[in-house]
């Protein structure tokens, strides 16, 4: 016995120990899903990256190869995409044609239970969960960042990690009164137009920390000071306005400032902008950076968008619940195309749930994590329901 057959045998082992019934409906389940993914990644890839880069290589001249390998890159987001709805569409097609074919009343007559028939769907919806989580978090991120320096080296534009346009950082707090009185809102706006390897270019800095006093500060250049723990503002102009009874503005010119804003602003601009490109460890990050700023409402927008990303993921086992209960039902008949168009209405239904309760839990109205995982408990709670009614 050669050696590639005795490894083709030890990989074939565990698939051979399975039960004759789980192997036959999982190789009836693969065809479907691979063809949904391909589909579905077809279609998304089509509409989001395609058409944008064939515009830049026609009107700006992006080179072809470059383009080539964006879309590449990009690919992997839109993988995720399409796990879900591929999960959804394999099982209820996979069901629906053993139903008309009489082959799942067969099974039925023999004693077996529904719960049993729908055990291989739940397995694969559970693989694909696991991928899609592995996916979001250890390939789409590296892919997209990627995607992006190689996207911005080609039309001349600032590389992330090393430079971002348009770094912007609120800090708020407790506004003092002339009187003693203090309340809530916007303390500190940081903004600087570029940042290039560690150094704020362009930089204007405004403090309202006080009622009757305004602080602005521009600079060319600025760059935090692990010595002085404070950053320093280099060449520029100080602007001063005070307001009350006595009125009076100040101004000067200065070639070095020490300013005690705390390092947040760096933290930032060292982080991708897009939540959705962010891994986990990155988003818990930027939400303790800006709960450090007491910008509370972006603190909570990360905090849905981190607990979502533990929640997609399980739309997989969602849809395969779902998609092979509506199937295993008894006299069940849809072709490819009914299943298609049945699979983008479910679709539809469930992102546009979870986006009424993701825009809920962004405004406070729900915690993070209810509005994050509501949509799969719900979608769960529909699934085993479908599941009852087709056990009767």
């Amino acid at each position: 016995m050669s050696w590639t057959h005795r490894a083709r045998q030890q990989l074939l082992a565990p698939w051979r120990q399975l039960p004759l019934l789980d192997r036959w409906l999982l190789a009836e389940l693969i065809g479907p899903l691979i063809f949904g993914v391909a589909a579905f990644t077809a279609v998304s890839l089509s509409v989001g990256a395609v058409f944008e880069l064939v515009r830049r290589v026609a009107e700006s001249g992006l080179p072809l190869d470059v383009a080539v390998r964006v879309l590449l890159l990009e690919m992997p987001s839109f993988l995720v995409l399409s796990f879900p709805m591929a999960t959804l569409m394999a099982t209820l097609l996979t069901y629906s044609k053993l139903s008309s074919n009489s082959e799942l009343t067969a099974l039925r007559s023999v004693g077996v239970a529904t719960w049993r028939m729908v055990l291989p769907a739940v397995a694969i919806a559970l693989v694909m969960t696991t991928l899609t989580f592995t996916f979001n978090e250890a390939i789409v991120p590296r892919t997209l960042f990627e995607a992006k320096n190689t996207l911005n080296r080609a039309i001349g534009r600032a590389v992330a990690g090393e430079q971002k346009d348009n770094v912007m950082f609120s800090k708020y707090g407790q506004i003092e009164a002339g009187d003693g009185s203090s309340e809530r809102g916007l303390t500190h706006f940081f903004y600087a137009q570029r940042f290039n390897k560690g150094v704020m270019e362009r930089v204007t800095l405004l403090d309202l920390s006080r009622r009757d006093q305004r602080l602005l500060l521009s600079a060319d250049r600025a760059r935090w000071s692990e010595a002085d723990a404070q950053w320093e503002f280099l060449d520029g102009h100080v602007f001063g306005v005070t307001e009350g009874s006595e009125s009076s503005t100040t101004s000067a010119d200065f070639d070095r400032y020490l300013y005690p804003l705390g390092s947040q602003p760096l933290q930032i601009a060292k982080l991708p902008k897009d939540s959705n490109s962010m891994t986990i460890g990155q988003a818990r990050t930027a939400e303790r950076l800006l709960r450090e700023a007491s910008d509370l409402q972006g603190a909570r927008k990360l905090r849905v968008r981190i607990q979502e990303k533990f929640a997609f993921p399980a739309v997989c086992l969602v849809f395969g619940l779902i998609g092979s209960s509506l199937g295993v039902r008894p006299h069940s008949r849809r072709s490819r195309s009914q299943g298609f168009g049945l699979s983008v209405l479910l679709i539809f239904g469930y992102y546009l749930v979870a986006f009424v309760f993701s825009s809920l839990g962004v405004k406070g109205a729900l915690s993070p994590y209810f509005s994050a995982w509501l949509p799969v408990v719900i979608g769960l709670g529909g699934g085993m329901y479908l599941l009852r009614q087709a056990s009767r």
